[in-house]
């Protein structure tokens, strides 16, 4: 078999070829186990964002693993679509739905107008250059059916930890506050746009978590002090190292 010229790949491609492993450190088979105790939180920290409706086409942009596809799944929804650029990332999450995509999510946006009822980004738009952030948002604006929901997760750039989660993947291109990208949001169509923290749970997950979220209100009640003093505001008010962000196309 002959060997492979690095010297001509894009950076993108000698990155992405093998993400999975290299920069995820998954394993070759999908992680149940993690996935039930991840989704635990995630119940909370999607709270009133998924639809109601089972029946709702759904798709996970830049799926990984499918740890996201796994949440819905194991909650009842059927239509599901995954779309994934790196090919070992695409392995593991068609173990749990077969509807799994290799393919550039822009393409598969562009090429799906008014197809979905909620568009899900974790981990995703930070990859992207500024003009391709655009055209991404653009993509999954048109994408969506009309009442349909985007919900992205990202490194928080107003976070004390941003920084270090921003360089701490060197496929990382940019980063976002919850005003910035409220504001793109906005530009491109989205309504109802809403930030939340990604933040240990109250209740539902375990009493660690319960007494984390207690220390963890603390902490942020001294970061909005912080930045009362410093600017005159409090600002968002979301502090974790990592935020979501939810719009609405009318």
């Amino acid at each position: 078999m002959p060997s492979v010229d690095l010297t001509k790949m894009t950076y993108r491609d000698r990155l992405y070829a093998n993400y999975g492993h290299e920069f995820q450190d998954a394993g070759e088979q999908f992680d149940r186990e993690g996935a039930v105790r991840w989704g635990r939180a995630t119940v909370y920290q999607l709270r009133g964002w998924i639809p109601p409706k089972k029946e709702s086409r759904i798709l996970d942009l830049a799926c990984g693993a499918g740890r996201l596809l796994f949440f819905f799944s194991e909650r009842g929804y059927k239509n599901l679509t995954g779309v994934d650029i790196s090919p070992d990332q695409v392995a593991l999450a068609s173990q749990v739905t077969p509807d799994v995509r290799h393919e550039s999510v822009l393409d598969h946006l562009e090429s799906h107008p008014d197809s979905y009822d909620l568009i899900t980004g974790y981990d995703i738009i930070e990859h992207f250059h500024k003009d391709e952030a655009l055209r991404f948002l653009d993509g999954c604006h048109g994408a969506l059916r009309p009442g349909g929901r985007l919900i992205l997760q990202t490194p928080n750039a107003d976070s004390p930890w941003g920084t270090m989660h921003r360089y701490n993947d060197f496929t990382h291109e940019i980063c976002f506050s919850p005003n910035s990208l409220s504001r793109l949001m906005r530009l491109v169509g989205f309504s109802h746009i809403e930030p939340r923290e990604v933040s240990p749970v109250p209740f539902g997950n375990s009493i660690a978590s319960s007494v984390r979220y207690l220390i963890w209100q603390l902490i942020r009640a001294g970061l909005g002090i912080w930045n009362l003093a410093e600017t005159g505001t409090t600002g968002a008010g979301v502090w974790t190292r990592v935020f979501l962000m939810s719009g609405v196309k009318q």
